[in-house]
């Protein structure tokens, strides 16, 4: 393995760590909710994706070929941290959040996490 992969993979861990760290550090400092979403899918999707790319870039430089285990997973999970965070804070917004206190949406219809049946409440022009 050169010098060069070896500094590369070493910084794209100690990168993937720190995300690690920040993002378990704003989960327990940070006192709203909805703020409290963005350090765990922030740290996920950057922090474990980072280690996954050192990891198959490690595999690659010492020849054992490309590592599809560790694409798949940063696909995996690139896919769904953002996913479930719209979740969590459609969630919090169901469970918190006054509907008189919201501004009117843009269309005139109900905001959509609201609705409470979404076939009765969508526009029906655009």
């Amino acid at each position: 393995m050169t010098t060069l992969a070896e500094y590369l993979i070493a910084a794209l861990l100690v990168l993937g760590g720190s995300f690690g760290l920040i993002g378990s550090y704003g989960l327990l400092k940070l006192k709203v909710p909805m703020q409290r979403l963005h350090t765990p899918t922030k740290a996920t999707t950057m922090g474990v994706g980072a280690a996954l790319v050192a990891s198959a870039l490690g595999l690659a430089v010492m020849g054992h070929g490309i590592a599809w285990q560790e694409i798949l997973v940063s696909a995996f999970l690139f896919l769904t941290a953002p996913l479930s965070a719209l979740y969590l804070a459609k969630t919090h917004i169901l469970r918190s959040i006054d509907r008189k206190d919201l501004p009117p949406s843009a269309t005139g219809a109900p905001w959509a996490t609201l609705a409470q049946d979404g076939a009765q409440d969508r526009p029906t022009e655009i």
